[in-house]
């Protein structure tokens, strides 16, 4: 299971000041007014526009202990909306004591909280400075509405320091050939955009130490598996990837010649390029957001990552989106608006999907047998629904060997249905045993559906399908197993 992270009683070290927005011609900062509550509420004197043609807002605070630091900040932009071309995003830049601390791409005018890292903090006084950037912003916002602004600090002898110390920073992608042709160096505010990140622990060889994963959620994927497929294979349209590995000793510090990073091609590869306090400063380079370690765009994003998933046996990789539901907006509206959404999608598609909202998505985890001796090829598994009164079988292969679940991570899932259908309508979930080539013999159990939920009319998980808890063997012989019976 994934579970909070220690780090997530972190010490609130305050905003010191609310926040005195202001219109006035763009000349430096603007001071704030001073106030006492560490969380500035939406509706309180704290809540604030930073304007395209206005001043950068600044706000004070301080840290008790030198450590990493954090902000949680609640963002919406009037007139913003990622699904619409000419309007897709409003950019915000954020400063720590005038030092670059990343980007921020406001998706539309719905208050979304977002949390960001602020790289290293010794211990006293500092300022937060946030600035419209209107260069990488669409033509139609004018301001962005901030409140609940919170800072935090990881101090150095906490444990989740080194998560925090050793966390990627990623700069943006400029390269051609993005659905929609944007190009230049700011097409991240408009295209897979960087959006979550986490990490994972594991013991390494050497007692004490740990190997710490880094993964990174991009809100699209505009080169790499089909879209179809990713529904039918990852369930999302989102893009998740690993992004950089390191060990770490006791102490939280990387050992050198433990560092990797996902290049081109799912590649990986040492990383040989600039730290910056600790921090690796990669690069998406790739239309399917691999990396690379030289760092050339102005565009800056660090994602807090100090979420962990747990156990990556029991819980997919996208569950831990779940946790962050504006997410799906985000995707659904960037796959719409590159045009690959259409109401009935041919059968034979490698490029179209429906409308995300008429998809099941779900998570299965499921083992498979060994293989007979010298057997080729390989067992899978997919999920078909059926609905009241209809007697197909909807499959989440779509009919496609290639297209069925052949890992045995959790792995997500969609299983299309008819627009309009609710989860009262769904009256079975089966699960399938798939071959693709010679038939190796090997059983698969399927050891439970971890969630299995529908879209709602906003685009966001709504209500889930019940699936009770057990497991099914599925064989040759027995190839279909109900899994749920309403």
């Amino acid at each position: 299971m994934f579970g909070r992270s220690r780090s997530d009683g972190l010490r609130r070290s305050g905003i010191a000041a609310a926040v005195l927005a202001t219109t006035a011609v763009l000349a430096g900062p603007v001071p704030a007014a001073q106030a006492t509550n560490a969380t500035v509420d939406a509706n309180a004197r704290g809540a604030f526009g930073v304007h395209r043609d206005g001043r950068p807002v600044v706000i004070p605070f301080g840290t008790a202990r030198d450590g990493e630091g954090f902000v949680s900040l609640t963002v919406a932009a009037p007139g913003i909306d990622w699904g619409t071309p000419g309007a897709e995003s409003a950019v915000l830049q954020l400063f720590v004591d005038d030092r670059p601390a990343g980007d921020v791409v406001v998706f539309g005018s719905t208050p979304t909280e977002r949390s960001f890292a602020l790289g290293a903090l010794r211990k006293g006084r500092h300022k937060l400075t946030i600035r419209y950037a209107a260069d990488r912003s669409s033509p139609a916002g004018s301001v962005v509405r901030v409140s609940r602004v919170r800072t935090d600090t990881v101090a150095e002898n906490d444990r989740d320091h080194a998560v925090a110390a050793n966390a990627p920073v990623l700069y943006g992608r400029s390269i051609a050939g993005v659905p929609g042709g944007a190009t230049g160096p700011f097409q991240n505010a408009v295209s897979d955009t960087p959006v979550l990140a986490w990490h994972q622990q594991a013991p390494a060889a050497t007692p004490g130490h740990r190997v710490l994963t880094y993964t990174i959620v991009w809100s699209n994927e505009d080169g790499g598996t089909s879209t179809p497929a990713l529904m039918a294979r990852w369930g999302r349209t989102t893009d998740i990837e690993w992004a950089y590995r390191v060990e770490v000793d006791r102490q939280g510090r990387a050992v050198p010649g433990t560092a990797f990073f996902q290049s081109p091609n799912h590649g990986t590869t040492p990383f040989a390029g600039r730290y910056e306090d600790g921090h690796p400063l990669l690069q998406t380079c790739t239309l399917n957001n691999n990396l690379c370690d030289v760092v050339d765009n102005p565009m800056r994003f660090a994602p807090a990552a100090l979420e962990r998933l747990v156990d990556p046996t029991r819980t997919a990789r996208e569950e831990m989106v779940d946790r962050h539901p504006w997410v799906y907006p985000v995707m659904t509206d960037e796959v719409r608006r590159e045009g690959r959404v259409v109401a009935d999608p041919p059968a034979d598609t490698t490029t179209l999907i429906a409308d995300p909202r008429d998809y099941l998505y779900a998570v299965v985890r499921k083992s498979t047998a060994a293989p007979a001796p010298g057997a080729v090829g390989w067992v899978g598994v997919t999920l078909g629904v059926r609905l009241k009164g209809d007697p197909t079988l909807y499959r989440s292969d779509r009919g496609r060997v290639d297209w069925s679940l052949q890992r045995d991570d959790p792995a997500a899932t969609t299983v299309r249905l008819p627009a309009g259908t609710k989860v009262s309508d769904i009256v079975e979930v089966v699960a399938i045993r798939t071959v693709a080539g010679t038939d190796t013999g090997a059983a698969v159990t399927v050891h439970g559906v971890n969630r299995a939920f529908l879209l709602g009319a906003d685009d966001r998980p709504g209500r889930r399908v019940s699936v009770p808890a057990g497991s099914a063997t599925l064989t040759a012989t027995a190839p279909e197993a109900v899994l749920y019976r309403r």
